[in-house]
């Protein structure tokens, strides 16, 4: 059999289409004319047959059309026909935001998908808050489901805007789309009361609707997110929310108001805040260790980029703890820091603190809780299934300036609002680090048994004292009633940092420590092994663990030709690839803050 090749010429192809376009534009050959909006359109069977499924069908060898010389198209645009014309004689889509409606509604009728398709990508591209409802609309009535849910994700986010300038494009928004949006996590800068608004007003232009289209409607809102006193006056609002349904969802959000400090253990999803993934909020610390703020940043690892809270701490604190449970924000104990005046002079006094202050970030509102049974210092916290735990510390001794370290533990049962006592460590501890891995608690380092010289913050400022700091790691599992050893780390630490990532424990920093040393805990095998180190440290900083599994390093004091600085970096950790960079930097210089992972309203 004699060999051949097989070769191929792009040319023809188009070629081929440029002959047609020539012939119909001559009006030669032309077998076939459609008619539509009163114009007419010679063509080519043949061609119209191979390239869309319609008039495949239409000029097939059993339908009356298959010899006709003309053929009507009354449900399009002349408009419409034409430019999907030329694209068939050219695979040219001529398409603007004002014929997009006529063009995909002509593709879609005489099923030329590759047409639908350039106009889907067509709105996907091109949506803004200007478009959005009107391009959601379209794509609904199409069934373009990437580009309706483009669409509906625009709305969310330009939701704003719209309420304030296009109030009459959201109200002619299919119920499709709508419910879409409402059943978003998140909608920026936007009140529910707002949205609960929206949906009333879109009843009242698109109803009456039927009970169960109405339910389902309605359900997507986040009634727990309205204070009492708006869903009191919402529920008289319109006959819709007098619907066994809503009155049930209405009843609830009332209830949920009414938990007190069982709030953050009863979250649901009509209580959850449509928020953006959690903001890391820097609590407390300041431009000089013996002053903090109470201004609160909230710093988006998304931009990043910082913003101030509304609200600030009641207090001002340092070598306080925070955490966050169920959405809500908890700073407890460490040193209130006061201004006083003795003689006519100012001086700064401080009293360590058992206070316990929870922040609704849904109604920007700080509460007082109950207060720990002890007060703490230089104490670390924890969180175990929604329990937080307080473990050792120091507090000062009354009517005297010294401190006395603390083996004790203690919890805050929410459901009862109350500090239970928990397994006691073996020694006193403080300025130790602690983390969470599979439900159970580790803590490292810190300075064991009582040191009644040890003021505040310079807690450690003494070179001296470093000698006496532990390697030490204690395991305790939350259900068992007393704690355990394990491998101690490699070097001794102080006022260090410890996250678990992706199940091991990294141990971070601290005070005058080689080369600051990073290593790693792998709990199978229990063993440190070390990592690549920091080569300019820092103490004093805000530390937190990313979902991704990175960890933020902010702020704190580093030594510079012999003289205490405090730094504006905010450095990350690549716990994957073991390196380090710098991501960006504070507003300001910042040390002794505490960091917690939160969502925010936007």
């Amino acid at each position: 059999m004699d060999s051949y090749s097989l070769l191929y010429s792009s040319s023809q192809r188009t070629g081929l289409l440029s002959g047609f376009q020539r012939l119909r534009s001559q009006r030669k050959m032309c077998d076939v004319v459609l008619e539509a909006g009163g114009v007419s359109f010679p063509c080519h069977r043949a061609l119209l047959a191979s390239s869309s499924e319609y008039f495949w069908a239409l000029f097939g060898e059993t339908t009356s059309e298959r010899l006709a010389s003309s053929i009507s198209l009354p449900a399009l645009t002349s408009q419409g026909l034409d430019t999907i014309l030329d694209f068939l004689y050219s695979s040219w889509l001529s398409v603007s935001p004002s014929t997009l409606p006529a063009v995909l509604e002509a593709a879609r009728y005489l099923q030329v998908e590759p047409a639908v398709s350039i106009c889907e990508r067509f709105i996907t591209d091109g949506l803004s808050a200007e478009n959005c409802c009107c391009y959601a609309n379209l794509a609904e009535h199409h069934a373009l489901s990437d580009a309706l849910e483009a669409a509906n994700q625009t709305i969310a986010m330009e939701m704003g805007t719209l309420l304030r300038e296009s109030r009459d494009d959201l109200l002619s928004l299919n119920i499709q789309s709508l419910m879409a949006i409402l059943d978003a996590d998140e909608i920026p800068g936007v009140q529910e009361v707002d949205l609960i608004r929206l949906a009333l007003d879109w009843l009242n232009e698109n109803g009456p609707l039927p009970l169960l289209k109405s339910n389902l409607l309605l359900s997507r809102l986040r009634f727990g997110l309205v204070a009492p006193s708006d869903l009191t006056k919402l529920s008289l609002a319109h006959r819709a929310m007098a619907t066994p349904l809503i009155r049930s969802q209405l009843t609830r959000a009332m209830e949920y108001h009414r938990l007190g400090s069982t709030q953050p253990i009863r979250q649901t999803r009509q209580s959850t805040l449509r928020a953006s993934p959690n903001r890391v909020l820097l609590v407390g610390g300041g431009s000089s260790p013996d002053w903090p703020e109470q201004q609160i940043l909230a710093f988006d690892p998304r931009s990043r980029k910082f913003s101030s809270l509304s609200s600030s701490l009641p207090l001002r604190l340092r070598n306080h703890c925070v955490c966050s449970v169920g959405g809500f924000l908890f700073v407890i104990g460490g040193e209130e820091v006061k201004e006083g005046d003795e003689d006519g002079k100012k001086s700064v006094t401080m009293a360590t603190s058992n206070q316990v202050w929870r922040y609704d970030p849904r109604f920007d509102r700080w509460e007082k809780v109950e207060s720990m049974l002890e007060m703490r210092t230089q104490f670390t916290c924890c969180v175990v299934e929604e329990v937080i735990y307080a473990i050792g510390g120091q507090h000062t001794l009354p009517d005297t300036n010294a401190h006395t370290s603390l083996a004790s533990v203690e919890f805050y049962d929410m459901a009862t609002g109350a500090w239970r006592r928990g397994a006691a460590m073996p020694r006193p501890l403080c300025g130790h680090a602690s983390t969470v891995l599979d439900n159970c608690i580790y803590v490292s380092g810190g300075l064991p048994s009582n040191h009644s010289s040890i003021h505040g913050s310079n807690h450690g400022d003494n070179p001296d004292e470093h000698r006496e700091s532990s390697r030490d790691v204690l395991f305790w599992d939350t259900k068992g009633r007393v704690w355990e050893r394990r491998a101690s780390m490699s070097i001794a630490r102080f006022g260090h940092r410890l996250a678990t990532v992706h199940g091991h424990i990294y141990a971070l920093l601290g005070r005058y420590e080689p080369f600051c040393d990073i290593e790693q805990y792998d709990s199978q095998s229990d063993h440190w092994t070390r990592l690549r180190p920091l080569l300019i440290g820092s103490f004093n900083y805000g530390m937190v663990s990313m979902p991704c599994g990175n960890l933020l390093v902010f702020g704190g004091r580093r030594w510079s030709d012999g003289q205490e600085v405090i730094v504006r970096s905010v450095l990350e950790y690549d716990t994957k690839k073991d390196r380090w960079r710098e991501i960006c930097q504070l507003p300001r210089p910042l040390t002794g803050t505490e960091c917690t992972l939160l969502p925010l309203p936007d």
